[in-house]
């Protein structure tokens, strides 16, 4: 088994939604970022390239890159499924924590789970994802951004009996 741990985080700025594990949430603000700044699949990117010892998603996905301008970040963990397989590893389970004092989480949270098993190829109920606030402190406390923080467990896939 690997484990991997991952962060993400970025500031709020100009829009109307946040985009949090392939989800569009109605927000206030949306966020500063290269891609989409999908902070929950950032940072569960980064525990699964971790957890191979494959670099982070910079390195993989450089901001530098104009490919990258507005992209979907479910494309960027599609890619690290694909890394997990290739290596012979699949998700175990994966646990998420979004923190911020807004948007709300708690409701978007299934259909986040969804997309996040759907693009890595998993049961549903290997996904975790929760959020908590930091009471009014620091930088999502005061509003001006969201953070994620992400573990991946990664299991060896065992080849069936009989399979070539």
């Amino acid at each position: 088994m690997r484990i991997g741990q991952g962060f993400d985080v970025h500031a709020f700025g100009p829009g109307d939604q946040v985009v949090l594990g392939g989800v569009a949430i109605p927000h206030t603000q949306g966020v500063v970022a290269h891609s989409d700044g999908d902070v929950v699949i950032h940072a569960l990117c980064d525990a699964l390239l971790g957890a191979l010892a494959l670099g982070d998603i910079g390195q993989h996905f450089p901001p530098s890159d104009e490919r990258w301008r507005g992209a979907d970040s479910r494309v960027f963990l599609r890619h690290c499924r694909e890394l997990l397989h290739a290596r012979g590893y699949a998700l175990g389970n994966a646990d998420v924590t979004v923190i911020a004092e807004r948007p709300k989480v708690g409701p978007h949270a299934p259909l986040m789970r969804e997309r996040l098993a759907a693009d890595l190829a998993c049961p549903v109920d290997s996904i975790s994802i929760k959020a908590t606030t930091s009471e009014r402190l620091g930088f999502t406390g005061r509003g001006e951004g969201i953070a994620a923080l992400a573990v991946a467990l990664l299991v060896p896939v065992v080849p069936s009996p009989g399979a070539a």
